[in-house]
């Protein structure tokens, strides 16, 4: 170990002034153990530093056949291997210049170890949650009430909150976010998705009372609804397809809930096309109006990321496209977009392909990155830049 007359000597060799430097020095050693093996090296952000500073924890999920990510409580990063022509040592008891006392005029010598060191690091990027194992998981067993609970039915897989957070790659909050998306409800203590036709059902025992009680859609009191739906549907059940469908506020000490005239029909317009292949968009649009509840209006923009009409077909159709089950990678919704129809306008194509906008990254300039943009008629269209 180095003494203060060597560090003393070394300074005059080098031709510099102890007085310009701090007085601290700092010599550092390989310890016997070193190993370039034991550690792995991440960079952090400031935010995610206080983030770990406060005593919250970053888990990296991902099953053998995914890339890894990183997440926080709320937030998920993409982990990415960064490599670096300097060699990156990691010494635990080092410290930067802000840390020294710059008020003692007494020269002294601290000595540290070097434990490991690394030629890489792991870099972090803001990603996008990965969400369609979430639904391929709730799927493989749905609810539809409980008369069809039956014992093959029990015997099912059926996923806690923790069990999800095990596999799916997306921070609490995310998935938490998604699964009020996905409507599912938590039925004793396992997270289900609830099959179309019931969850129709439980909607129509809603609008139904609200037609024959003459109450306004926007004013539904909640103790009366559940009080006279409980005969018919758990309790539980009809709470929930009001917060599915509706917003809950209170007036005059007394909980009332608004429903959503978009998220009613649009429910009601993918009941109408689960079966269907192709539907006459003619016909869709009449059946569609006289099956949602009266005073409601329905309207194709309400469709949007749900289904996709087809106007250059004889007669014009309509058919199911939820964006949830595309592709997540950009360039394989690209190429299943592209599959389906040959050239988008940007209003047709915007619902499939806004989720994979980066944070500050507009659908303009995504489309411009990955389509090839061409005049038809004077409308602007987007195909593919690889063939198809």
């Amino acid at each position: 170990m180095r003494t203060l007359a060597e560090i003393q000597a070394t300074l005059e060799v080098a031709k510099l002034e102890p007085a310009d430097l701090l007085p601290s020095v700092q010599c550092i050693s390989f310890s016997e153990s070193v190993s370039s093996g034991d550690y792995c090296l991440m960079e952090l952000d400031e935010t995610l530093c206080k983030y770990i500073e406060s005593g919250q924890r970053l888990i990296i999920r991902g099953d053998k056949d995914e890339h890894a990510v990183l997440c926080s409580e709320d937030k998920t990063y993409d982990l990415k291997m960064a490599d670096t022509s300097n060699m990156l040592l990691i010494i635990p008891d080092c410290k930067t210049p802000d840390q020294l006392s710059f008020n003692t005029s007494t020269r002294c010598v601290m000595h540290h170890q070097i434990f490991g060191f690394a030629k890489s690091y792991w870099e972090l990027k803001k990603s996008r949650p990965k969400f369609r194992k979430l639904k391929k998981c709730l799927l493989e067993n749905p609810y539809n009430g409980p008369s069809c609970e039956t014992e093959r039915n029990a015997e099912r897989s059926k996923y806690t909150m923790e069990d999800l957070m095990e596999s799916i790659q997306a921070s609490e909050q995310e998935i938490m976010q998604q699964l009020q998306q996905l409507r599912a409800c938590k039925i004793e203590g396992y997270w289900r998705i609830l099959e179309l036709d019931y969850e129709i059902k439980l909607l129509n025992h809603v609008t139904q009372l609200v037609d024959s009680e003459s109450w306004s859609f926007t004013k539904i009191p909640l103790q009366i609804c559940l009080q006279e739906l409980e005969l018919l549907e758990p309790r539980e059940m009809i709470e929930h397809s009001l917060n599915s469908y509706g917003k809950a506020y209170t007036s005059d000490g007394e909980v009332f809930y608004s429903l959503s005239e978009d998220e009613v029909c649009k429910s009601t317009a993918l009941m109408l096309l689960q079966n269907a292949v192709k539907f006459n968009l003619s016909e869709f649009e009449d059946m569609w109006q006289q099956s949602v509840p009266e005073g409601m209006s329905t309207r194709l923009d309400q469709l949007k990321g749900a289904a996709l009409v087809d106007r250059n077909s004889r007669p014009q159709v309509i058919f199911q496209l939820s964006v949830e089950d595309l592709p997540e990678n950009t360039q394989d919704r690209f190429k299943s977009l592209f599959n389906i129809r040959d050239k988008w306008t940007e209003d047709d194509i915007a619902p499939y392909i806004q989720g994979l906008c980066g944070e500050k990254q507009t659908i303009g300039s995504l489309l411009t990155k990955c389509a090839r943009s061409s005049m038809q008629n004077g409308v602007k269209m987007f195909s593919s830049r690889r063939p198809v």
